[in-house]
C-alpha cells in the first residue's frame, strides 16, 4: 500500500477530519475510526490520542507540512482523523 496515494482517496471518497483541534473532537465523539499524525506533531497530543481506547494512531514518517502535501493542502497538517475511508484501503495499515 502506498500511503499518500491511499490518504488521497481517503480524503476524495470518505471522510476525513483535518487538523489537531477537529481531530480531537471527532475523537472524543467517536468517530474515528483512525488517527493520523506527524511525526513532529506535539508529543503531548500523540500520547493523548495513543491514550484513547481502541483508537489506532498512525505517525506520519514526515513533518506536519509533509503531510499537508499528501493531503493535497497547501498548509500544515499535524493530525488527522479517517472517519470513513471511502474507497481507500488506508485502515489496513492497523492490520501491518
Amino acid at each position: 500500500m502506498e500511503f499518500n496515494v491511499s490518504l488521497r482517496k481517503a480524503i476524495k471518497t470518505g471522510n476525513v477530519v483535518l487538523g489537531q483541534n477537529e481531530t480531537e473532537r471527532c475523537v472524543m465523539n467517536g468517530g474515528a475510526s483512525m488517527v493520523v499524525v506527524a511525526k513532529n506533531c506535539p508529543g503531548e497530543y500523540r500520547e493523548k490520542m495513543a491514550e484513547t481506547p481502541g483508537l489506532f494512531v498512525y505517525t506520519f514518517d514526515g513533518s506536519s507540512v509533509q503531510l499537508g502535501k499528501a493531503c493535497g493542502k497547501p498548509h500544515m497538517v499535524s493530525a488527522l482523523a479517517i472517519v470513513d475511508p471511502g474507497e481507500s484501503d488506508i485502515t489496513s495499515l492497523k492490520r501491518a
